[in-house]
């Protein structure tokens, strides 16, 4: 069994910062890439950043120098720093992670998704 919990969302006014973490746990072998999505009412699930087992990143364009993606690979978790939000970043963030258990292949498992709320 793998979970990968979410914390630190919440309500944050425009302009402010919030951090959000990830912790995968369970019969984890290893872990490759890890990432944020969000889904925001009406609009499909869409990447906001990743970051591989090497240490390389990707940001969605709208969140680029905004937002930060960091990993603790000692405790199988990945953070989202949340740099100087605006109102359209409101959305449901989903944790996502390419995990191996034993000898399988890697899989994709999803948190259960953290609120986040940008106020004008």
């Amino acid at each position: 069994q793998v979970q990968l919990v979410e914390s630190g969302g919440g309500l944050v006014q425009a302009g402010r910062s919030l951090r959000l973490s990830c912790a995968a746990s369970g019969s984890i072998s290893s872990i490759d890439t890890m990432g944020w999505y969000r889904q925001a009412p009406g609009n499909q699930r869409e990447l906001v950043a990743s970051i591989t087992s090497g240490g390389s990143t990707t940001y969605a364009d709208s969140v680029k120098d905004r937002f930060a993606i960091s990993r603790d690979y000692a405790k199988n978790t990945v953070y989202l720093q949340m740099n100087n939000p605006k109102p359209e970043d409101t959305a449901v963030y989903y944790c996502n992670a390419a995990i191996r258990t034993g000898m399988g292949a890697y899989r994709d498992y999803w948190g259960q998704g953290t609120q986040v709320t940008v106020s004008s």
